[in-house]
């Protein structure tokens, strides 16, 4: 299990998945990088408490979601 994590450079807070790491969600990750574009972050952490500088987390529960609340940071 990972964490699926889109953060906007230099703004507070991230959108987060919970995943599980694999072809799928590295593919996913891949297009929706290209979708939004660099100004925001797309990357797998381990677990969310570790990563201070991502919080407040909003966690969502499907690749759908995810994206549409990326878009929105």
């Amino acid at each position: 299990m990972c964490y699926l994590i889109a953060k906007r450079m230099n703004k507070t807070g991230c959108v987060a998945l919970q995943t599980e790491p694999g072809e799928e969600m590295a593919k996913f990750a891949d297009e929706i990088q290209e979708r939004l574009g660099y100004d925001i972050e797309i990357i797998t952490i381990s677990r969310p408490t570790a990563y201070g500088e991502y919080e407040p987390h909003l966690f969502v529960s499907s690749y759908e979601e995810f994206e549409k609340e990326a878009r929105q940071l």
